[in-house]
């Protein structure tokens, strides 16, 4: 049976900027949105840092916290705008004195810092291209991106820099400047004190004209195949970030705003730093690891009013409040200030939605985009109904469509021409009209691919779905990660998400294991709760339960149990690695697979495979 539809029926506590979605939809321009900018002073173009930044400590706002940085420890540092506007001028400053200018690449590979958000911005407002990427990356992924980013200045701390760099700086010919956050550069030849550097710079800084088309951001997303591509977005994404965020995460300027994610992936840059900054809320970083208590502590005592999670961080806090209680942890520490749950990253499951309104008051709004969007593209909104397991219907500004498959499972293309399903319920590849500001560019140096990425003046997500009578969108899986089985094509997460209904499961990954009639059977692997036992009666009741729920043609034909599913980095059950364990086949790159040793904080990630 389908999840009750959660009606949105009573006054929210704080008025939704989105009201009326088909008014919304029907009178939205990007143009118009591009209007809510305030500009370069004297009509010198559009540049990220100072709308993020700039024009709040120019204004009433300057006294405001930007951000409010939660140490390992439990200090808590606050940097109004006024603070972020200098210290980001010292560090735009630092790049000239150095000779990094215009369209020079400086990747950043720092936790969640203080001085991260200040490299960033500073980045931005000295014209240069800010490539971030995730601190727990080992060293050939970290080597690869930065050789693939044409990167001129890397900045980091000691520790990571003798783990990840050290080793083969000499072969990173065009890495001119290594700067180091904190103590430490003194001992490691070719670095440079960025502490040093910031203390003689000075605190004012002219942005220099900046075109909206201006390259800005450059992020790396990773493939099924071939290296990884490093996604190109320009300054003009601001509108973007900004109009998403006023919509899906119904951001105003009193919240005081938690993104889970690393900024070294794109969800923490666009919407940990960018989108929130530009509205003028308060940001909360968290320089600690996910703890279950400590994450309840950091909503309750700084008031978080919007907080943007990953559906994997709300499993783990799941498993230690199940719906149906006791509901001591949460309920130990006081939520109150909490008005808005959404989450992203990956699909989140009907049962998750539901944990919220029931254990935290709160729904979660499911969300989706991609590193090559940008920015947000479908949601559920502060005012509308839920339907759990729904992506949500498309932002305004955003047209999508589902289009009809060929035989290899993407959409299917015919003298360049697509075919877009105009009937509800049939499963297609989801495409977007690429008219939204933060659309991705291009992949840097890589022509081809660019170019796959799009047909028939679509962009093809690679992701399939289907869409409801009422144009509510539906996940299904990835083009590539979809079992053919005896004539059906089946997407994972429906049956993750059908196992997860059952209270014996924790997690699951699912596969198609190769079989003689049925072409592929369904696999499923299972992470069972505590109390539990992985016993052939859990066996035959898990498997009946899914055939109860999915039917015999989707249902898996096998279970196996696994308290330590690989996951990737950013949380994400990894089906690749479970498929080549499965069948013997080689791991292939499992750089950015988590070490299960010292499980880190879930993070929220919006890069798909392509």
């Amino acid at each position: 049976m389908p999840w009750e539809t959660i009606r949105k029926d009573t006054p929210l506590r704080t008025a939704p900027n989105l009201r009326d979605y088909d008014k919304e939809c029907a009178g939205f321009s990007w143009q118009a949105a591009r209007g809510r900018m305030q500009g370069l002073p004297g009509g010198r173009g559009l540049n990220i840092a100072h709308e993020a930044v700039d024009r709040h400590a120019a204004s009433e706002r300057a006294t405001a916290v930007a951000l409010r940085c939660v140490g390992r420890d439990d200090t808590v540092t606050s940097v109004t705008y006024a603070d972020l506007a200098r210290s980001t001028a010292r560090f735009a400053n630092v790049l000239r004195g150095l000779g990094i200018g215009y369209g020079d690449r400086v990747v950043t590979l720092l936790g969640r810092c203080p001085e991260l958000y200040t490299v960033v911005l500073g980045t931005l407002k000295n014209t240069s291209v800010l490539c971030p990427l995730f601190s727990a990356f080992g060293p050939d992924p970290v080597f690869q991106r930065v050789t693939l980013s044409d990167a001129q200045v890397l900045v980091t701390t000691a520790d990571l820099y003798r783990k990840k760099v050290a080793g083969r700086r000499h072969s990173l010919a065009g890495l001119r400047h290594v700067l180091i956050v904190g103590d430490g550069a003194d001992e490691l030849p070719g670095t440079r004190s960025l502490g040093a550097l910031m203390a003689a710079a000075a605190d004012t800084f002219t942005i220099p004209p900046t075109s909206p088309h201006d390259m800005a951001l450059l992020h790396f997303t990773s493939g099924t195949t071939g290296i990884p591509k490093g996604a190109v977005h320009v300054h003009e994404a601001a509108v973007a970030h900004y109009m998403t965020a006023l919509y899906a995460l119904d951001l105003h300027q009193d919240d005081v705003f938690w993104c889970t994610a690393d900024p070294g992936w794109v969800t923490g840059m666009s919407y940990g730093i960018v989108a929130p900054l530009m509205h003028g809320v308060t940001v909360v970083v968290d320089e600690g690891d996910y703890d279950a208590r400590r994450w309840y502590r950091i909503l309750a005592e700084q008031r978080v009013s919007v907080w943007y999670t990953a559906p994997t961080a709300l499993r783990m806090l799941m498993r230690t409040t199940p719906r149906t209680g006791p509901f001591d942890l949460p309920r130990s520490f006081d939520l109150g200030a909490l008005r808005f749950i959404a989450s992203v990253g990956e699909p989140l499951n009907p049962e998750a939605v539901v944990w919220g309104r029931d254990v935290l008051g709160l729904p979660v709004h499911d969300n989706w985009w991609q590193t090559e969007t940008g920015a947000i593209m479908i949601a559920n909104f502060a005012a509308s109904d839920i339907r759990p397991g729904s992506m949500g219907r498309p932002l305004p500004g955003v047209e999508a469509a589902v289009l009809r498959r060929g035989k290899d499972g993407r959409a299917e293309v015919a003298g360049g021409r697509v075919t877009v399903v105009e009937e509800p319920g049939v499963e297609g590849e989801l495409a977007l009209r690429p008219v939204w500001p933060s659309m991705f560019r291009g992949y840097l140096h890589d022509e081809p691919r660019s170019a796959a990425a799009f047909a028939d003046g679509w962009y093809l997500t690679g992701d399939l779905v289907r869409r409801d009578a009422d144009g509510w969108y539906w996940f299904v899986g990835r083009a590539d990660d979809v079992i053919k089985s005896a004539g059906h094509l089946i997407g994972p997460f429906e049956v993750e998400s059908a196992l997860m209904e059952h209270p014996a499961v924790a997690e699951s990954g699912v596969i198609g294991r190769p079989d003689p009639v049925a072409g592929n059977i369904v696999k499923a692997f299972v992470t069972l709760r505590p109390g539990y036992e992985a016993s052939g009666a859990t066996r035959r009741d898990l498997l009946a339960f899914a055939r109860r729920r999915l039917g015999p043609a989707v249902a898996p034909r096998e279970i196996a149990f696994e308290q330590h599913l690989p996951h990737t980095r950013s949380g994400k059950v990894m089906r690749r690695l479970l498929r080549a364990r499965e069948l013997g086949l080689p791991e292939g790159d499992i750089s950015t697979l988590e070490d299960s040793a010292s499980r880190a904080a879930p993070e929220v990630r919006t890069e798909q495979p392509a």
